[in-house]
């Protein structure tokens, strides 16, 4: 087994639509790898699926180790790309030793880990009891391993295969909750001589709401609330307004259809000029794409959000806390707290939702950053809800499965990894609630740029990531 076999495998993921909360393209693809291989294979009600080999002859003593990555991918595009997700395949180069999805999300997060349990299970390697797990839904609130019934696998040492840095081996993460603000508006004539213009921010880098939380990179919804609060001396209406996508994803792009007197509507050119002006130098270092701007509308809105409404919700919008809270004072350089203002959202009629999401490895600060969300959209007269909490994952002090990844990576590579935790949620942490005892790591290839278009994967680091996994499971005793 070797990493192109890995790769190859990931090839044949990427044709498979896998959107979360619409995996069942990839259970069947999973389901007849099995079958095809006469494999044990279950699935549970909410589409898990255990894939288990059993020991090779003579490694019937070894510890049954269990390979865990999620089936689900997010999938976000850039705006204008024809790109369907429940249908087609991921557009994906080669280039300058990294695998790209130039306009969606490659889904290399977390189908490089499918790709690699399925390569394990597809070699000839004299290996103990394997028990490959594979969880639905974990970008939405880590719902197939919070259905995960105890006892559906039995090894006590789990790799899971979610992480996106080669070279750190994980040992713990972030907890985290969903927080939902949702405005009720009634609708209001359009004024007789007003005239409608979209006000947009976009072509933000965006990305992982843990990972690059603490990268400064700019929040489009956060940015376009700032700019329409900036309008509050003018008379003009709001008649939609939308941006950001998934919870877990940094807002890259939001746009408002807002109508004004041709007078006004030539103030608000002028205001989003010097706008656009005052982010470039703001995030000018970050953001090399990132810009403010109008576009003209030939809409005829007879409606708009009512004036009350429309204003609490720009004035929310700007308030709303976004980005780091807190660094832990135990770990140097480690993001403890924080919080990603996620979406805004006209779905249904006379509701306008807000996504927001927190994570903290810390139980109670993770709950005042929700609170804090809740006080500032509460204010401003939502209805707030929190859902989808999940617990973090506290590094053990002792670890046999970190001691022999650690002592197999210095083996292989002549130094030794970086041993931390992640500000990203992992489904690690409900594990030790549902199956206690299990001794647990995290690793992975490197990926640049998840959760957004541009997505990419490091095919030299994927070379060290299938090394480090195949020694770890040839040689775990």
């Amino acid at each position: 087994m070797n990493s192109e076999k890995v790769l190859s495998f990931f090839k044949e993921i990427t044709q498979v639509p896998r959107e979360s909360g619409h995996e069942e393209q990839i259970i069947a693809y999973l389901q007849k790898f099995a079958a095809d291989r006469n494999l044990e294979c279950k699935t549970d009600k909410a589409g898990n699926i255990l894939i288990v080999k059993q020991a090779a002859p003579g490694k019937e003593d070894v510890p049954a180790i269990v390979l865990q990555s999620h089936s689900d991918m997010v999938c976000e595009k850039n705006e204008g790309v024809e790109h369907d997700f429940t249908k087609d395949p991921i557009r994906y180069i080669i280039k300058d030793g990294w695998m790209i999805a130039p306009d969606t999300t490659l889904g290399a997060d977390c189908g490089i880990g499918i790709a690699a349990e399925l390569a394990l299970l597809d070699s000839d390697l004299p290996l103990g009891k394997l028990e490959c797990l594979f969880t639905v839904s974990e970008e939405t609130g880590l719902d197939g391993a919070m259905a995960l019934e105890s006892g559906f696998f039995d090894g006590k040492v789990l790799l899971n295969l979610d992480s996106e840095d080669e070279g750190e081996i994980f040992v713990g993460c972030a907890g985290g909750l969903d927080t939902t603000a949702e405005f009720h508006y009634t609708n209001e004539p359009v004024c007789e001589d007003f005239k409608c213009m979209e006000v947009y921010v976009k072509d933000g880098i965006g990305g992982h709401s843990g990972d690059d939380i603490n990268k400064g990179r700019a929040n489009a919804v956060q940015l376009l609330g700032r700019f329409l609060y900036s309008l509050e001396d003018l008379d003009w209406q709001l008649v939609t307004i939308g941006g950001g996508n998934k919870r877990n994803a940094i807002a890259r792009e939001a746009k408002a259809l807002i109508a004004a007197e041709e007078g006004t509507l030539d103030i608000i050119r002028e205001r989003i000029a010097a706008f656009d002006a005052s982010i470039k130098e703001e995030y000018g270092k970050i953001e090399k794409d990132l810009k403010a701007g109008t576009n003209e509308s030939d809409s005829q809105a007879t409606e708009a959000i009512d004036e009350m409404t429309a204003w609490n919700l720009v004035t929310a919008l700007c308030a709303s806390p976004h980005g780091v809270l807190a660094m832990s004072q135990e770990i140097e350089n480690f993001v403890e707290t924080s919080t990603n203002l996620a979406s805004v959202k006209m779905t249904e009629p006379g509701i306008i939702r807000i996504g927001s999401s927190q994570r903290s490895c810390v139980t109670a600060a993770r709950r005042a950053a929700a609170a804090k969300m809740e006080a500032c959209f509460a204010l401003a007269g939502a209805i707030v809800r929190h859902e989808g909490e999940y617990p973090g994952w506290a590094p053990a002090a002792e670890s046999p499965v970190r001691d022999a990844c650690v002592a197999s990576y210095k083996k292989l590579f002549g130094v030794e990894p970086k041993v931390k935790a992640i500000h990203a949620g992992l489904e690690c942490g409900l594990f030790t609630e549902k199956f206690p005892g299990l001794d647990m790591v995290s690793f992975g290839p490197t990926l640049r740029g998840v959760h957004a278009p541009g997505e990419r994967l490091d095919l030299a680091s994927l070379d060290k990531f299938v090394a480090l996994l195949v020694d770890v499971v040839a040689n775990y005793k």
